[in-house]
């Protein structure tokens, strides 16, 4: 398998993270796209994505997937434990509904004021409303209050074990530091999961 992506991006992050917590990190090889230089806009890759976004997984009989849920739900039926999108119907509503959560309430917002209220990719941003981003800023501090009261009392988003909105949120806090928009000082339980999350050897990976 190969993952095309530019590793410094949050969402990368999250494929790469969710392949190290399963194990498979020796399985996919990585190739990396330099996003800021426009090699997503490129022909070749948009034959792998049309969105020309990163990631895009490509499997061995040289079938494209995009988009980062796509890709993590992917790599997390190609081995067994641990599980990370759920194994009840319960549990993957709950992942979903969080995954989500996490990605509108923090990541995409944090990355909507990235986009628009500041140079952003520079030439490259078709289009930017400093409003929407100054607004989105507010949208990803408001977000991790919100995920402050969610970890009030465990380990992990959903109790003791890491799942995909883990990653997902940890990705998102890693844009927010990039941004200097700042973890605040108040969510003392959403800075502990950070340091804990941080620990684990996939958060390097």
């Amino acid at each position: 398998m190969k993952i095309y992506e530019f590793r410094a991006f949050p969402n990368p992050l999250r494929a790469r993270m969710a392949a190290a917590e399963k194990g498979l990190t020796d399985r996919i090889e990585f190739v990396q796209v330099n996003v800021p230089n426009g090699e997503h806009k490129l022909p070749e890759f948009l034959q792998l994505n049309p969105v020309g976004k990163v990631p895009v997984l490509v499997l061995d009989d040289g079938t494209a997937i995009a988009e980062c849920t796509a890709i993590t739900e992917y790599l997390d039926h190609c081995a067994g434990t641990p599980v990370l999108t759920g194994e009840t119907a319960k549990q993957r509503a709950q992942i979903h509904m969080l995954q989500r959560r996490a990605e509108a309430l923090v990541l995409d917002a944090a990355g909507d004021y990235f986009h628009h209220a500041t140079a952003g990719l520079g030439k490259l941003e078709p289009i930017q409303i400093k409003e929407w981003g100054e607004y989105q800023r507010q949208v990803a501090i408001k977000g991790m209050h919100y995920f402050d009261g969610v970890l009030r009392g465990q380990r992990y988003l959903l109790g003791e074990h890491l799942t995909m909105p883990d990653i997902t949120l940890f990705a998102g806090l890693k844009l927010i530091d990039f941004m200097q928009i700042g973890v605040p000082d108040a969510c003392k339980n959403l800075l502990s999961w950070r340091e804990r999350v941080g620990q684990r050897p996939s958060a390097s990976a």
